[in-house]
């Protein structure tokens, strides 16, 4: 699977498709038509500038010094009109740049928030598919490089205009060389044409191998704890260094590329022109007298006319590397693999809270089922406790309650009414999760609890910690409910952070209360501080929970035992005691190991 990803990368991007992606690209760009639209008209008006300066000395040297009839006075003017040509030049030239970069600066900008949202709107099935450090390229590296790209169309459009007026200048002063000069136009369009063609695989690849060094990366720093705890450090440092060194070779490649195809051939061309037209004006002085001034404004504009294509060819790299850049955002921007929908007119409300599963199928892949004929109610107030080996379908179960996944068979009621009949903000308003792991964001303890929530008042945030027995460890913090907190929480413990996420769960006042393992990193100690504050907790909630410890499920109202996806065994803590089953096997096995 790996080696046909990355072959579908050191593929080339057809001429037409890289047409398509930049049209689609080019409509982000539109609320920003306006600035786009005055630097164009600049650019234009910076062109005509251009044709007029050779034109100024040229009437300078032809009618006054070659007839030496020079003055004091006809020196100034003609110093004053080119002084005032190259003073509205550098301010035309700093409006263009400055409204162009400010509107590309927007552009690019808007594209990253838009595939930030787009993210928000992916479906589980894309991140368990996707490296996050291959995400995190896109949005970053990615996006940034877009930023660059806006600036070949500006480089386009001024080397257009200045390849159109040198021209025509040209032409005013001697048709038949002028035209000579056009046959350099092919040679340098078959250049483009292959330079596109090649250089396209090779940004390709460039930008796959950086996603694997963000990869890698961003695996590195997160499993930091791990790597040194297990001496991985050195074989760790290989991988890198290997895929570095990947790296390292793809942007060889492409300064290769870059090297034979770009300056070097726009280079040769010039001087080669420029030959030309020396040889031609050399030609005609033979016949009769060749003005000065002409060959002086004439090699003037034979420069003008290739400087802008060598800036064109340079911006080529620029142009490929956003082309892949940017099929690669709208990879994503495409993808269809969203989060489970709810129904157009989904307008329900959760009163209650029953919770019912009809013979509920569910598989993450497509093929191989995980829950196999789910069914079972948990009435209004209730508990229901799920036990099973690893692998079991517990998890899953959670995934498909909670709209984490999308299941396509049987269904899902809550208060008799299928699941996807209630908005997403509905569900995520009335019930509340809290998983194995407390994830910690960056802030304080206040904020983690709310999460940016400004409903939430700090009056309910203190009720709240007060509820679940946090606030005893939150007021001997330095700051208190203001303490601060590292990435992940990594200097509270895990008994610490679990209290904080049944803090925030309990913040909004959820009808349905699921525990995903809540207590499995718990310590002792902490674990009997909270035992009273998850029974308050599940007073007057549907609670759905995934006990890895029997004891803490002991007073469920019904408990489910799974085994490979299906409900092996139902009923309370003392009928499956009673039964010898499956249940009553591993009530021995935890009782034997806490012996």
């Amino acid at each position: 699977m790996e080696e046909e990803y990355q072959s579908e990368w050191t593929k080339s991007i057809p001429i037409k498709e890289q047409g398509k992606i930049v049209r689609r690209l080019l409509k982000f760009a539109g609320p920003f038509k306006k600035p786009f639209t005055f630097a164009i008209a600049f650019a234009l008006i910076l062109s005509v500038i251009n044709i007029y300066l050779p034109k100024v000395l040229q009437l300078f040297i032809d009618n006054y010094l070659t007839t030496k009839t020079a003055t004091v006075k006809i020196i100034l003017f003609f110093a004053a009109l080119y002084f005032i040509g190259v003073l509205i030049k550098a301010v035309v030239w700093f409006f263009q740049w400055f409204l162009y970069y400010s509107a590309a600066l927007n552009t690019y900008q808007s594209i990253r928030v838009k595939l930030f949202e787009k993210l928000q709107t992916l479906g589980m099935r894309y991140f368990d598919r996707t490296p996050a450090g291959s995400v995190v390229s896109r949005v970053t590296n990615d996006t940034e490089t877009l930023f660059e790209f806006w600036m070949v169309f500006i480089t386009v459009i001024t080397g257009i205009f200045a390849v159109v007026t040198s021209f025509l200048a040209m032409f005013s002063l001697n048709a038949q060389i002028s035209l000579f000069c056009l046959l350099f136009l092919p040679l340098l369009m078959v250049v483009i044409w292959y330079y596109q063609k090649f250089s396209s695989r090779v940004y390709k690849g460039m930008r796959e191998k950086l996603s694997q060094l963000n990869t890698k990366l961003n695996e590195s720093i997160s499993g930091m704890q791990i790597i040194q705890q297990f001496r991985q450090e050195k074989r760790l440092e290989k991988e890198f260094e290997q895929t570095n060194q990947d790296y390292l070779l793809a942007r060889f490649a492409m300064i290769r590329t870059n090297s034979l195809l770009l300056g070097p051939i726009i280079n040769l061309l010039y001087a080669l022109a420029i030959a030309v037209v020396l040889s031609m004006f050399g030609y005609d002085a033979l016949k009769q007298p060749v003005e000065v001034g002409v060959i002086y404004a004439f090699v003037s504009y034979v420069q003008a006319f290739f400087n802008p294509m060598t800036n064109m060819m340079d911006y080529l790299s620029t142009f490929q590397d956003g082309i892949v850049a940017g099929s690669r955002i709208l990879r994503i921007l495409d993808n269809t693999e969203l989060a489970p929908q709810q129904h157009d007119e989904a307008k329900a409300n959760i009163q209650n809270g029953k919770i019912e599963f009809k013979h509920v199928s569910f598989s993450y892949d497509g093929e191989n089922n995980v829950l196999q004929d789910i069914s079972f109610i948990a009435l209004p107030g209730e508990t229901i406790g799920l036990v099973g080996h690893t692998g079991s379908g517990k998890s899953s179960i959670i995934n498909v309650l909670m709209r984490f996944y999308e299941f396509y068979e049987g269904e899902i009621l809550i208060d008799d009414i299928d699941i996807r009949e209630y908005p997403l903000t509905e569900l995520r308003k009335k019930m509340g999760l809290v998983l194995q792991d407390a994830f910690m964001f960056y802030g304080d303890i206040a904020g983690n609890i709310r999460l940016l929530n400004k409903n939430i008042t700090e009056e309910q945030v203190h009720e709240a910690a007060e509820f679940v027995q946090a606030d005893r460890f939150i007021q001997t913090l330095p700051g208190g409910y203001h303490a601060k907190v590292i990435e992940r929480g990594a200097s509270y413990s895990s008994g610490q952070r679990q209290l904080i996420s049944f803090a925030r769960t309990m913040v909004t006042d959820p009808k349905i209360l699921v525990l995903d393992e809540a207590t499995a990193n718990i310590d002792t100690e902490t674990e009997s501080l909270i035992q009273e504050g998850l029974k308050r907790m599940r007073q007057g909630r549907t609670t759905i929970a995934i006990a890895h410890r029997l004891s803490t499920i002991r007073d469920a109202n019904q408990i489910l035992v799974l085994e490979k996806g299906r409900i092996v065994e139902v009923g309370t803590h003392e009928e499956l005691i009673a039964k010898n089953g499956l249940y009553y096997d591993m009530y021995l096995l935890q009782n034997n190991e806490a012996e």
